[in-house]
């Protein structure tokens, strides 16, 4: 039986992936008690938020993302210069496409309305520039000077070290049993009961698996990703003078293609397809439980196609969790039924870059502060009309 842990928490955040520890990190600088819960004992590659690299850019066609990243590059700076350890490189950020399709001219007329600076590249400066990439005559680029790596696992590593420092808590190797709503809430685990004046579920792939006691189910999908990695046939070919690139193909068929420069593994360029395939997350990493790798396939070709300086066979395979919202933009809200429970789920395998502002507006939704952003594109009432979120 859980013995009950009689401290007040200002609030219990759930999930200790990127977007939980900088829910809690904001929570612990404004001098709040907080606790953050994580089933599994840290560090730990189950969820979506290890890895070693994640890109880092302001290039997207939605005006929101660009306008919230220019206070999510102050904070990983802040976080740098709190830490003392390097967490970001600026290598740039290609954008492939052609120039009549949708999203790329959406994404091309933000960044300028943005004013974020970037280079238009035409097929001749882009083959001038990458001759390492070869591409058909109709394709062209955005190269974003801003964009670049992100070192995920280290970030993680960091902002766990901060919250502490700041006075959080973290319990790791804790699953969640039962939450309790009511004010204070009341959060059960396999040890222990904890109170907090709110609570902030931020539990990646299992986030409907603590919300449907609480009745509510959101409209996610969670998906198994392949994350791959090709060998440079001449060695240093894609390596710190390449910069991190995201292909948009829909000609082909395809989903956005991403890569990072060879830094990771040395010799060998990350390159994924942002796409995968359905996934049960605690069944992810069972014996019976292959993965598909058609994704693996498609990729293949591309590398083949568009990359000869790679082996076009994968030399690494690694696999991450998307949990994706139909829209697969984020869902940012308050429980409709329960106030003080707030939800951060539904970041579509784009939320790292992002993390530093998602956990200031959980922030600002658990302590019912000023919200610094207007918050109505990660509404949970926008899927209502679908009846894709049920109450």
């Amino acid at each position: 039986m859980a013995t009950t842990h009689s401290e007040l928490y200002d609030a219990i955040v759930i999930g200790a992936g990127i977007e939980g520890c900088f829910t809690s990190y904001h929570f612990a600088k404004n001098k709040r008690k907080v606790l953050l819960l994580e089933q599994f004992f840290l560090p730990h590659s189950r969820g979506s938020s290890h890895g070693q690299t994640r890109i880092i850019r302001r290039a997207y066609p939605e005006e929101f993302y660009t306008k919230m990243m220019e206070e999510c590059y102050q904070i990983w700076a802040q976080l740098e210069n709190e830490s003392g350890t390097k967490l970001y490189r600026q290598a740039g950020f290609l954008v492939l496409g052609k120039k009549e399709e949708a999203e790329f001219r959406a994404l091309w007329a933000n960044l300028s309305k943005q004013g974020v600076e970037y280079k238009y590249l035409d097929s001749e400066e882009l083959k001038r520039r990458f001759p390492n990439i070869r591409l058909p005559p109709e394709q062209v680029g955005i190269l974003e000077s801003s964009g670049g790596v992100l070192y995920a696992n280290k970030a993680l590593k960091v902002l766990q070290d901060l919250i502490r420092q700041l006075g959080g808590v973290i319990h790791d190797g804790e699953k969640v049993a039962e939450i309790k709503p009511g004010f204070p809430v009341t959060v059960t685990t396999t040890t222990r009961s904890y109170q907090a004046k709110s609570l902030v579920i931020t539990a990646g792939p299992w986030t409907n698996q603590l919300l449907l006691p609480l009745g509510i189910q959101l409209p996610l999908q969670t998906l198994r990703i392949n994350v791959c990695y090709w060998r440079e046939k001449d060695p240093g070919s894609y390596g710190e003078n390449f910069p991190c690139f995201f292909g948009l193909f829909p000609d082909l068929g395809l989903h956005h293609i991403y890569g990072l420069p060879a830094t990771e593994y040395p010799g060998m360029m990350k390159i994924a397809y942002h796409h995968g395939n359905k996934a049960d997350p605690d069944e992810r990493d069972c014996p019976s439980a292959s993965p598909d790798v058609a994704d693996v396939q498609i990729v293949s070709s591309f590398v083949r196609d568009y990359f000869p300086g790679l082996q076009p066979q994968p030399a690494i395979m690694e696999s991450c969790m998307y949990t994706n919202s139909p829209d697969a933009n984020f869902i940012l809200d308050r429980h409709p039924k329960h106030a003080n429970i707030i939800i951060g789920a539904g970041f579509s395998g784009h939320g790292f870059k992002l993390a530093p502002v998602v956990g200031k507006v959980l922030y600002e939704l658990g302590t019912k502060s000023t919200l610094s952003y207007d918050l109505t594109p990660f509404q949970i009432r926008r899927f209502y009309h679908l009846n894709k979120a049920s109450l």
